[in-house]
């Protein structure tokens, strides 16, 4: 996947010169590379826009048939028009669309054997990232961890017409699509007739705010033939649909950026700010009765201001049984200095007790070639976890030396609710042979004064509410 990630990036370079910069190549070409692969895979395209249909055309034919592609495609019914929303050509020149077209044509994509669209998507924002532009892991969790989340909370829609499974940040569909991919594992494929079209038409739901991840979530899933229904919208700052779920599965975007001010919801108890926690109250407040969560969080929203406000509503409301502290550099080469917790909580029950795995003390720092993130990570996670989803198996606290321990809800109280609880001594912090690189100390400090930054806009607003009360 390197070796056509670096061929499409190179040619990223070229069309700019035609006035295409890399976002809009990046769209371009996952257009392209559906029609491929929804080629390769024999799904549904109306034949007079399919792939054989674009790629034996060349010069100002190739132009005018893929813009009326384009533009053909975007009023089809149903969730083909939807991906194609807004479609438009980018492409100028004629010879730069049928080169990129001949260097699709040259793969077999579909034999791959990953998420393609998704990993050249992520692969070339990695490169538009390495070259300054910011944002480009806002889209992305790790395949690794993703896995991980969706292995110990068994996603499994099989024995519940009403079972659903969203992601309200759902980016590029990352957990939506592991989500199905784990079922079909678990069953090998062998689901009734019956099932499986609800399962297929039902279940995955999702919302993203930036229309092209989502087109991609879409993409993928139709390609394996999902008819996922995911919503173009401000998750946080709209008001809450209604709808409710069995089964959330998320990654909050990280950062500051945006949240300027905290939204106007009936429904969140605590007025804060910050993002992650407003996603925490949103979570909370979309779940079934009964309904399981899993969510990724910065290591502020476990201690800064207004979190410990938010962790005692939401323990009223739900058991929080489960923390995840994970590796430094999870997010790299996105967000390399994020230090996160993947955070679990059921739904309809008070917490008596939260147990936290520290899979951070004491691991080497995650890096994208020396010491990628893989599934070791989180094997001793996973076995401390249990075969219940809603974290009630049999657990053994292992005390102070070792990784996984239970914190009575008297202890957390006393903490004011909040979950940045650590107990083994990090002895990769006191070597000076092994300290984190440069640029993920500053990362590190940077997320640290964001959480700063959250508090004085929440003091700011107590502030402005006073002084006109007092005017």
């Amino acid at each position: 996947m390197t070796d056509i990630v670096n061929k499409l990036w190179g040619f990223c370079h070229t069309l700019r010169h035609d006035g295409i910069d890399y976002g809009d190549y990046i769209e371009q070409l996952t257009y392209l590379l559906f029609l491929k692969m929804a080629d390769e895979k024999a799904v549904h395209i109306p034949v007079k826009y399919n792939w054989e249909g674009i790629k034996k055309e060349s010069g100002q034919k190739l132009l005018d048939h893929y813009a009326d592609v384009l533009r053909n495609l975007r009023k089809e019914p149903g969730l083909l028009g939807d991906i194609f929303t807004q479609a438009m050509p980018r492409f100028n020149n004629p010879v730069n669309l049928k080169r990129l077209i001949t260097m699709i044509d040259e793969e077999e994509w579909s034999a791959l054997g990953v998420d393609v669209k998704g990993a050249a998507f992520e692969g070339l924002l990695e490169k538009s990232a390495s070259e300054g532009k910011k944002g480009a892991g806002q889209y992305f969790t790790p395949r690794e961890l993703i896995k991980s989340m969706v292995r110990v909370m068994k996603p499994d829609p099989r024995h519940d017409q009403e079972f659903t499974i969203c992601d309200p940040a759902c980016g590029t569909g990352g957990f939506l699509m592991c989500a199905y991919e784990w079922l079909m594992e678990e069953t090998k494929g062998a689901l009734d007739r019956k099932l499986i079209k609800r399962i297929k038409t039902q279940t995955y739901y999702g919302q993203e705010l930036v229309p092209r991840p989502r087109r991609l979530a879409l993409m993928n899933l139709y390609l394996h033939g999902l008819e996922t229904h995911i919503y173009l919208g401000d998750t946080i700052y709209e008001p809450d649909r209604g709808v409710r779920y069995s089964c959330i599965l998320t990654n909050p975007p990280f950062g500051t950026k945006g949240a300027n001010q905290a939204p106007e919801r009936d429904d969140f108890t605590i007025e804060t700010s910050n993002k992650q926690l407003n996603f925490v109250q949103h979570c909370s407040n979309i779940l079934k009765p009964g309904g399981r969560a899993a969510i990724v969080l910065p290591d502020n929203c476990l201690f800064e201001g207004k979190a410990g406000e938010v962790f005692e509503i939401l323990m009223q409301d739900c058991n929080v049984h489960t923390v995840l502290r994970l590796p430094r550099g999870t997010f790299t080469p996105y967000s390399p200095g994020v230090k996160a917790n993947v955070v679990f909580f059921q739904k309809g029950l008070s917490t008596e007790s939260t147990w936290i795995f520290d899979g951070r003390s004491n691991v080497p720092g995650i890096t994208k070639k020396e010491r990628p993130l893989t599934h070791e990570h989180f094997k001793e996670f996973e076995k401390c976890y249990g075969n219940d989803p809603n974290g009630q198996g049999k657990r053994k606290d292992v005390g102070q030396e070792g990784r996984f321990r239970k914190f009575h809800i008297s202890e957390i109280k006393e903490r004011n609710y909040k979950l940045d609880i650590t107990w083994l001594k990090d002895e990769t912090l006191e070597d000076v042979n092994d300290l984190p690189e440069p640029e993920m100390l500053v990362a590190e400090a940077i997320t640290e004064l964001e959480a700063v930054v959250d508090d004085l806009r929440d003091i700011l607003a107590l502030v402005e509410v006073n002084g006109e009360s007092l005017s």
